[in-house]
């Protein structure tokens, strides 16, 4: 296959001729197309998909180019080189994610393009087994330049299905299937008309050299173009068109693409960004976090409730508590000093927030500003050291221009040197960054349970909108969506104890802030308590075992040798589910304990047996419901 390969990405005569680039397992071709009329006017891509036999276009048209100040790099733009090909073939460990060993294979082609002033700009092209990626570079000269805009543009058939969020700073909307015009946040999930492909658009690697993207489709609702940032954003502070500097690559447009489990268990995002800057990865400790905001908004101001959540954290054996905002104006018998001495007698460490502060965010949610500079953040950094801090929460970014990105790089590189964890709060979607920064634990990014506190809505929204984040959001990394929480904010739930149970297992995040209040947790069974004991929240493997955005999914994953199986419905009625375990391996038994809805949407019902990779289990879910299975290998 890669001889064939070489054969047609020899040198190419600069003249109009297509080149196709297949994946390594030859179900996903990606074709460069020569300049034809159409928005650009210049070259394209084109993805197709072979599935069963039966190959479809799944994306007709990927529009290229750049609109540089000084020159465009669109129209007219000639191909004077194809470069032979490479199989990129790379395996990395990850400390948090979908998957411990992952695997970054693809075969990558670049081509070069030159504009009628001989300026050149390169197009770098790979064809994965779960997707495509490509990115853009500038391979010399030298020099500061001002992207004024960039014309990559998704066309998609209209007729496909799509999950897409209206766009807004910090990404915590519910998901559109109108498919309307609009501004859209990323990742935005597309079902073709064959219904057995599915494409995510995202894009990874993104760095302090450009700024976030979002999509629009705004001029043609069939085409989706990226878009910088609205120069409102972040009140106005920075500029919205990025600045780069010779030379230069962009950040990766990627495309996962495939049959849905393949989709919601792909890492591609992971796998096209940049190795790990951090040699000493022993520091970083994944984890569950008690957190007291979602029960009580004031909760970190008083010395009382912060130490109940520290007992619960030890009693549930978790490893840490997160010290929400007001921290520094706690009282009713103690101050931070005092918690985190009790915090540390429990044999936990603290995890604290922090406002982002600076003039991008009118928030005056204290403590703010301290994070602001490089100077500003040693200075912290070495106070909390001190102090016994394991990590940090940054909250209310607002933008996502070029400055703000720099400033998130910034926090974490600073945060590295200390040996601090951390978590991005009201924020951009992930971009890969986890890999490249592990102590990056997890981002929010989500209308998440914290909702409940806010929006009234929420209520009835909440059961399809658990049900679309496995497929959407959760597929490009860590989601703290504060979930498991059993009694009520503000507004009440609507889902059952079996459905909240089950989304320790189906959200994925490094560090899993477990929302509800103490009383919460005690009033549970004996199982779904040792249950949550013992919850992981890194796994081995992850296997999508049946869902559809919008009605329900069951996730598999694994830790170890066990298997945790997670399963939520947005159904209105009672159903019945079969769930079959021919993904364990052949030959092993397994002791399971089975938690799922009981009589009533607050009951549970826990039974035990004996399995193996030839059975099924028969699950009972309420309107709402949900279940969670734990296999452990019998020795």
């Amino acid at each position: 296959m890669f001889a064939s390969l070489i054969s047609l990405f020899c040198v190419l005569p600069a003249v109009a001729q297509q080149a196709t680039l297949p994946s390594p397992n030859q179900e996903i071709t990606v074709t460069l197309h020569p300049a034809q009329p159409g928005p650009s006017g210049g070259w394209y891509l084109g993805v197709s998909y072979n599935h069963n036999g039966h190959t479809a276009t799944v994306i007709p048209r990927i529009e290229l180019g750049l609109q540089r100040n000084d020159q465009e790099f669109s129209r007219q733009l000639k191909l004077v080189k194809a470069a032979r090909p490479r199989l990129i073939r790379e395996q990395y460990t990850a400390l948090i994610g979908k998957r411990s060993l992952c695997t970054n294979t693809a075969n990558e082609a670049t081509y070069t393009f030159a504009n009628p002033s001989g300026a050149v700009m390169n197009l770098v092209v790979r064809a994965y087994n779960d997707g495509v990626a490509f990115r853009y570079e500038f391979p010399g000269g030298q020099g500061s330049f001002t992207i004024q805009d960039e014309l990559t543009a998704y066309q998609l058939p209209k007729e496909d299905k799509r999950w897409l969020q209206p766009w807004n700073t910090p990404n915590e909307s519910y998901y559109d299937t109108l498919g309307k015009q609009g501004e859209w946040c990323y990742p935005a999930l597309f079902q073709s008309q064959n219904e057995s492909c599915w494409v995510l658009l995202h894009e990874a690697d993104l760095n302090g050299t450009y700024c976030g993207t979002k999509l629009s489709n705004t001029g043609d609702a069939g085409a989706y173009k990226l878009q910088f940032p609205d120069p409102k954003d972040g009140k106005g502070t920075g500029a919205a068109q990025p600045v780069i500097t010779l030379p230069w690559k962009s950040p990766w447009r990627v495309a996962i693409i495939g049959a849905l489990p393949n989709v919601v268990a792909s890492t591609l995002i992971n796998d096209v960004s940049a190795p790990s800057v951090i040699k000493d990865t022993s520091w970083i400790k994944p984890g569950i976090a008690s957190w007291n905001y979602w029960s009580s908004n004031h909760g970190t101001m008083d010395y009382q409730i912060v130490c109940s959540f520290a007992d619960l954290a030890a009693e549930m054996n978790w490893p840490y508590t997160l010290l929400d905002w007001e921290w520094d104006a706690m009282g009713n018998g103690g101050k931070l000093e005092d918690a985190i001495r009790y915090i540390h007698s429990k044999g936990l460490q603290p995890l604290m927030w922090y406002n982002s502060g600076g003039p991008h965010t009118d928030v005056a949610s204290t403590p703010r500003d301290r994070l602001l500079t490089h100077e500003s953040r040693v200075k912290e950094f070495t106070w909390l050291k001190q102090l016994g801090v394991a990590g940090i929460k940054v909250d209310f970014f607002e933008s996502e221009k070029q400055q703000m990105i720099q400033y998130y790089q910034g926090i974490l590189q600073d945060a590295a040197e200390f040996k601090l964890m951390v978590y991005f709060h009201g924020c951009l979607v992930p971009r890969g960054w986890n890999r490249t920064y592990p102590h990056l634990m997890t981002y929010e990014a989500v209308r998440g349970a914290e909702w409940y506190n806010y929006d009234p809505g929420f209520t009835t929204a909440a059961p399809v909108h658990n049900t679309v984040l496995p497929f959407t959001r959760n597929v490009v990394g860590s989601m703290d969506y504060t979930p498991v929480t059993f009694t009520n904010s503000q507004f009440p739930h609507i889902t059952s104890y079996g459905h909240e149970l089950a989304l320790g297992i189906v959200f994925e995040s490094g560090i899993q802030h477990l929302a509800d209040r103490p009383e919460g947790y005690r009033q549970l069974p004996d199982a779904a308590k040792s249950l949550l004991k013992n919850l992981p929240v890194t796994w081995d493997d992850t296997k999508m075992l049946d869902g559809y955005p919008g009605k329900g999914i069951t996730l598999a994953r694994r830790k170890g040798n066990s298997w945790y199986i997670g399963g939520i419905s947005a159904g209105l009625g009672e159903e019945k589910k079969t769930i079959r375990l021919d993904f364990l391996p052949q030959g092993t038994k397994y002791r399971l304990m089975l938690i799922s809805d009981g009589a009533h949407d607050k009951a549970l019902d826990t039974r035990y047996e004996v399995v193996d990779g030839s059975g099924a289990l028969d699950v009972k879910l309420l309107r709402r419901g949900g279940f969670a299975a734990v296999l452990t290998p019998l020795q």
